[in-house]
């Protein structure tokens, strides 16, 4: 019996939206890094206040992680692999 294949269609619509698709950088807990280096980091790296820093640090430490930044999944990769050389826990979402 042949198989049967079906063809999806997409118009260039569709295909350029699934490119903006956004990607959220996430900042996970560990016993490693301190308050200060979390807050340094933020500060350098992704442009926040020492207060918004402050407030990254403490949503990890309660809650275990927290989305620290949004943009293209290249975008992402990026800081994902700088924080990372810094020795933070980020992925990409």
């Amino acid at each position: 019996m042949p198989t049967e294949v079906q063809e999806e269609t997409l118009t260039l619509e569709e295909i350029l939206a699934s490119l903006k698709e956004m990607h959220r950088l996430i900042l996970w807990n560990d016993d490693v890094n301190t308050f200060e280096h979390v807050i340094y980091c933020m500060m350098k790296y992704l442009d926040y206040s020492e207060s918004q820093g402050e407030k990254i640090a403490w949503k990890v430490h309660n809650e275990g992680k927290c989305a620290v930044l949004e943009g293209s999944f290249t975008e992402m990769e990026v800081y994902r692999k700088i924080l990372q050389q810094e020795g933070l826990t980020v992925t990409v979402d």
